[in-house]
């Protein structure tokens, strides 16, 4: 594994150092930090004894061809990517995480020689239950990718995508998807308190629910529709229910629509 220069130490920047030296799949001599924040850059110099700067130029010589990960808002790339054209012009991997940013986009600041990997992690990488989602340029080799998954393994799943395009489903699915699991916990435990359940025991009860039904989702052999049947008894509790969730305008169409907006909603950011 070439050294990792990491451009960012927010949330899942730092969730990434976490995991990786945990998992010891980079070793703390071979991640070079690039944190303009002061306070953060001394926190994992001080915790990790990590290598960090302040501005690239200081370690574009003789750092060699590291890895550069991008883990910086989309907001802010505009600014920050070209500071390493010189790295991918020598050879450099770029993987990035921020949203939104297209390989065309990259190749248009750093060269269209440059090999370059498209990322979309969600915020479960924070504890090790992410899922994440590459697309590689047509610059990328087999090894360069394999270098890539292992880096985001250290923090979940990792799938691949062979068309860019459907980086837009994936952000409204997966990079999205956390935000509408959470709406789901929320609402289900305020049809519970409206039911007469103590708040927090609504709560607890809808957490550890969903918790439970997708950790056994993830465990069965049986598809989520049969696990589904499986709790729904004939005239029952549960029927009555999904009679209602399930109606023509119901949670079906909502998601269809919700993913739609989003799909939409991602193609605009990207321009």
């Amino acid at each position: 594994m070439p050294r990792v220069l990491l451009v960012g130490a927010g949330k899942m920047g730092g969730a990434l150092i976490d995991a990786w030296l945990e998992q010891q799949t980079v070793r703390p001599p071979d991640i070079v930090l690039i944190e303009p924040d002061v306070s953060r850059a001394k926190y994992f110099r001080d915790t990790y004894s990590l290598y960090t700067f302040e501005d690239p130029e200081a370690v574009n010589t003789g750092i060699g061809r590291p890895i550069v990960l991008f883990a910086v808002k989309p907001q802010t790339m505009d600014e920050v990517a070209p500071m390493y054209r010189n790295l991918a012009e020598q050879g450099s991997l770029i993987l990035s995480i921020a949203a939104g940013k297209t390989t065309n986009y990259f190749e248009k600041i750093l060269g269209t020689e440059s090999s370059i990997v498209r990322a979309m992690p969600n915020t479960p990488a924070s504890i090790g239950k992410g899922m994440t989602v590459l697309y590689a340029n047509h610059n990328v080799d087999s090894e360069q990718k394999k270098q890539c998954e292992v880096l985001m393994h250290a923090v979940g799943e990792v799938r691949w995508v062979e068309n860019e395009e459907l980086m837009d489903a994936v952000t409204a699915v997966s990079g999205s998807g956390p935000a509408y699991v959470f709406l789901l916990i929320e609402t289900l435990a305020e049809a519970g308190t409206e039911a007469g359940l103590d708040p927090m025991l609504a709560r607890d009860l809808a957490l550890a629910t969903v918790a439970g039904a997708g950790a056994l989702a993830e465990q069965s052999t049986l598809s989520p529709s049969i696990l589904r049947e499986n709790v729904t008894s004939p005239g029952g509790t549960t029927e009555a229910a999904l009679k209602v969730l399930m109606a023509d305008d119901g949670i079906r169409s909502l998601f269809s629509e919700a993913v739609r907006k989003a799909v939409v909603r991602s193609k605009e950011l990207a321009g």
